[in-house]
């Protein structure tokens, strides 16, 4: 259920190592043949063992991935735009960056977590004891306090998960679209991997139309997917694929102008990968922003929650002194 910064470390170091020995003119078989060898995880022998072993029976990589489900739609919808391209090497290390991004990310935030969860739990614990002391209900407190927020924790942890369906997933883009700073991180990122996709395949002289669509499914956002899927009459009938980023809300006003200049000045290579820088890094910014506050309006609210504990301790306490004063 839970996929921890070591395990997206791990898959990093594999996509790493691919991406190494591709880009020295290594082919794909030998160098999952030379990973398995020594892999990042003992976990990974299993998995690669059977990728070969469909490679063998004349399968492509993108073929042989979807067949084993063994990683993530996100990931083999961008390395079939390589095998695709003939950069398979980009992709890879495409690969490696985001998920050591995201384990770096998720390392942070959990680490400026750590001391805002103690006194969370510290503070709810010391309401029960001063419920039990009072007479009070001590073990609702108890409920109350940790029971919606181990709720919320296991659903973040659940729907944070590749692993899912198309439909989950576009259910939490949707959810997530509505957060300030994180919808927008998110889809900033989505844009980002799809420039750096359509750039490859259209290197490689895809078709754009056929190319359009593997760059969705590579962005890792089923609205991207969806949108894409629907141009595909009316790009081959009438429209660009310019004049339907411009009519699409889910595009950007900046990304729509770059890839009409690219199309038009016939350098969208150019433009594709400048897309892809810009949006990397302000994607990349604003999830920093998120890692950042994230734990420290974490810390406020508990801190909140101590001093209410604090002032409803010595407002009980001075209560029961003055019925006591008053009943002499």
């Amino acid at each position: 259920m839970i996929v921890t910064p070591r395990q997206l470390d791990q898959r990093a170091e594999l996509f790493r190592q691919l991406a190494q020995l591709t880009s020295a003119g290594i082919g794909v078989v030998p160098a999952l043949e030379q990973i398995k060898r020594s892999p990042p995880s003992r976990a990974y022998r299993e998995p690669l063992q059977r990728l070969l072993d469909e490679l063998a029976r004349g399968a492509t990589v993108a073929e042989a991935l979807h067949r084993l489900g063994w990683l993530p739609a996100f990931d083999q919808a961008l390395i079939e735009a390589g095998e695709r391209s003939g950069r398979m090497d980009a992709c890879f290390r495409l690969l490696a960056d985001y998920y050591n991004e995201r384990a770096r990310l998720i390392r942070q935030m959990l680490g400026d977590l750590a001391y805002p969860v103690f006194v969370f739990h510290f503070a709810v614990v010391l309401i029960a004891f001063l419920e039990f002391l009072w007479t009070g209900p001590w073990l609702l407190v108890l409920l109350v306090g940790f029971v919606p927020i181990y709720a919320v924790a296991i659903f973040l942890i659940y729907a944070s998960q590749d692993k899912r369906n198309e439909a989950w997933r576009a259910k939490v883009e949707v959810i997530l679209g509505f957060i300030p700073v994180l919808g927008t991180a998110r889809h900033y990122l989505a844009l980002a991997r799809l420039a750096a996709a359509l750039e490859a395949l259209v290197s490689a002289g895809v078709n754009i139309f056929e190319a359009w669509e593997l760059s969705a499914a590579a962005s890792g956002s089923p609205a991207l997917r969806r949108a894409v899927a629907a141009w595909k009459s009316k790009m081959t009938a009438d429209q660009t694929p310019a004049d339907a980023l411009r009519a699409c809300r889910l595009f950007p006003e900046m990304f729509a102008n770059f890839y009409y200049s690219g199309e038009v000045s016939g350098k969208l290579d150019d433009s594709l990968r400048h897309l892809n820088r810009l949006y990397n890094e302000e994607g990349s910014r604003k999830l920093h922003l998120v890692a950042t506050w994230v734990p420290r309006f974490v810390y406020f609210t508990v801190a909140l929650l101590v001093g209410y504990i604090v002032i409803r301790f010595w407002m009980g306490y001075f209560n029961q002194i003055s019925n006591i004063t008053n009943g002499f």
